[in-house]
């Protein structure tokens, strides 16, 4: 989940239920999946892996995600994609040599909250905190807080720092950070069609980024919730948290943490109807468009998180979506780009 810099939760990974079936197909389609089998333009550039392109059933079929289909043909161009999400480490650097200054450790703009008292305008970012037991009629609002002082530099608050996490993805980035971060690299962030192909590592229709098997010959292939969502986790796969890039196995690109550990942020808008708009004909290098609806318009992002529970969201499913409100940043969502 991804909560406001207000505190109003602008849900990133909705309730759902894991795949029940086999992907539904259009009736009668002649589209064949395929990835290119094409040699990278040239060196590989420092810690990027080549995604050679191709054409893919893009969606969710079988999943009770409507935002997620219908399961449509697509194709894509070859980019090259960051092997891993960002890391601390890497924004450090950034930060560095830019002076830049995230969102989280801004003060919010009285304009943007006319009904927040001026005391209570911080900076901060919104932590995940679980309750002490579970009660009926739980909501968002009670497993996130928003607390002063969290950011990127203080994953938890002003008391913690990234001691033992320069390895770690960088979180608590809201939209206009990554994009910051993206100009600075000479890159830019996925859409949301190039990242689930890049995900998907060459399998057809699978539920994972690793195939259909949750844990794969007994172990856990990616950092999400076990246990009682929200109260504990009880960390079976080796985190409670954020885990170090590159902890479980990379899928068939060479790309680690597609699935699992952080949200991370793509360039198209949110749109829960996109899919629907699309015809049977082949997608190439789809991307979404600003909503037209009323409301705050929200980026897609994907990916799932360590938050991510078969109890609650099941949103490390490989062809599944999330939203987050663009301004705003959290414990769980951080991100990675690409290049040509």
């Amino acid at each position: 989940m991804v909560m406001t810099r207000s505190g109003i939760l602008l849900a990133a990974c909705l309730a759902a239920h894991a795949c029940r079936s086999a992907p539904a197909i259009p009736a009668g389609s002649a589209f064949v999946p395929e990835v290119r089998i094409a040699k990278a333009p040239g060196p590989a550039p420092e810690g990027m892996v080549w995604v050679p392109g191709g054409r893919f059933w893009m969606g969710c079929g079988g999943c009770n995600l409507p935002d997620a289909l219908p399961v449509h043909p697509v194709e894509v161009d070859g980019f090259w994609m960051d092997r891993t999400p960002v890391t601390n480490g890497q924004f450090a650097r950034f930060v560095e040599a830019t002076g830049y200054v995230t969102v989280a450790e801004r003060r919010p703009d009285p304009r943007d909250f006319p009904d927040t008292p001026a005391k209570d305008l911080v900076p901060g970012s919104v932590v995940f905190s679980p309750p002490a037991r579970a009660f009926a009629g739980m909501r968002y609002v009670d497993w996130w807080r928003w607390v002063p002082g969290a950011s990127w530099r203080h994953p938890e608050g002003p008391t913690s720092d990234l001691g033992g996490r320069a390895d770690h993805p960088v979180i608590h980035v809201a939209f206009e950070d990554a994009v910051a971060y993206a100009r600075w690299a000479g890159k830019q962030l996925p859409t949301e069609a190039q990242y689930e192909f890049a995900a998907r590592g060459g399998l057809d229709r699978r539920r994972y980024a690793w195939g259909d098997s949750l844990t794969p010959g007994g172990r856990w292939a990616a950092n999400i919730f076990q246990g009682t969502f929200p109260v504990r986790n009880t960390a079976l796969d080796g985190f409670g948290a954020t885990s170090p890039v590159g902890a479980f196995p990379a899928n068939g690109f060479g790309l680690l943490d597609m699935g699992g550990n952080v949200w991370q942020w793509t360039a198209d808008w949110y749109d829960p109807e996109a899919y629907a708009r699309r015809s049977a004909v082949v997608s190439r290098n789809p991307a979404t468009p600003r909503p037209t609806q009323n409301g705050r318009p929200e980026r897609a992002i994907r990916g799932g998180s360590f938050l991510c529970s078969d109890q609650y969201c099941t949103r490390y499913l490989v062809g599944s979506r999330g939203r987050g409100e663009p301004s705003t940043g959290a414990s769980n969502l951080g991100f990675r780009l690409i290049r040509y």
